[in-house]
């Protein structure tokens, strides 16, 4: 379905020098996410039926309740699962408060400072190497069909200690897709192969999305 819907027709080419950065290890979870809601009041993880339905997904509304947060606290036994359920400006949010509490400026990073941490400088088709190994990641290949804890899967990080770059869920990235809309990087628990999970890989979702499969980590360092 992918290839039919040309997904893969907009990866780029390129050689690339960056400035130095540093990128989180995992993903942001549900862990670290509740801290910033406790602290600023801000709008916990959910989305509604009626909204749901709108953005016209395969996956059923009753997916999201596992993931869902419920007066304003995580659902129960995924504190060391990633946040989803945010929309970009959701993760903006969280990166400022990051960057209000420990002084140092956290920001989401941009696709280029993502595809490096996660491909090294070899440009390697995947975290770990050239070839895909479903024991490597959270995929749909060996299931569960659902978020996992982060760092699970050690044996599938990259040459930078990233985890999870490939799979578990997708990451909004500070780059503009078209309007509206930034480039997601990584794959998900529901894709199976894995050709989206390849870092080389890319997509746009409307910036105000707020989907199971979409999460992030930030980065600190040169812009």
């Amino acid at each position: 379905m992918t290839r039919k819907s040309r997904w893969y027709d907009v990866e780029t080419r390129a050689t690339l020098a960056l400035p130095a950065f540093r990128i989180t290890r995992n993903l942001i979870t549900n862990a670290q996410y509740a801290k910033f809601i406790a602290a600023t009041g801000h709008s916990a993880p959910d989305v509604d039926a009626e909204t749901w339905d709108g953005y016209r997904l395969v996956h059923p509304y009753g997916r999201t309740r596992c993931h869902a947060w419920i007066d304003g606290q995580p659902p129960s036994n995924r504190d060391d699962h990633p946040v989803v359920l945010v929309s970009h400006g959701d993760a903006r949010a969280y990166a400022g408060w990051l960057t209000r509490e420990t002084g140092v400026d956290w920001r989401l990073p941009s696709e280029a400072d993502w595809e490096k941490a996660a491909r090294g400088v070899d440009g390697r088709r995947f975290p770990w190497g050239e070839n895909f190994d479903p024991a490597r990641l959270n995929s749909a290949d060996r299931g569960p069909f659902d978020t996992v804890t982060v760092g699970r899967f050690p044996g599938g990080g990259s040459p930078f200690g990233m985890l999870d770059a490939a799979g578990q869920v997708f990451e909004w990235t500070a780059t503009p897709a078209r309007r509206g809309r930034f480039i997601v990087k990584g794959g998900s628990w529901d894709d199976k192969g894995c050709g989206i999970c390849r870092p080389a890989a890319r997509h746009g979702r409307p910036a105000g999305i707020k989907h199971i499969l979409i999460g992030f980590r930030l980065v600190r360092g040169a812009r």
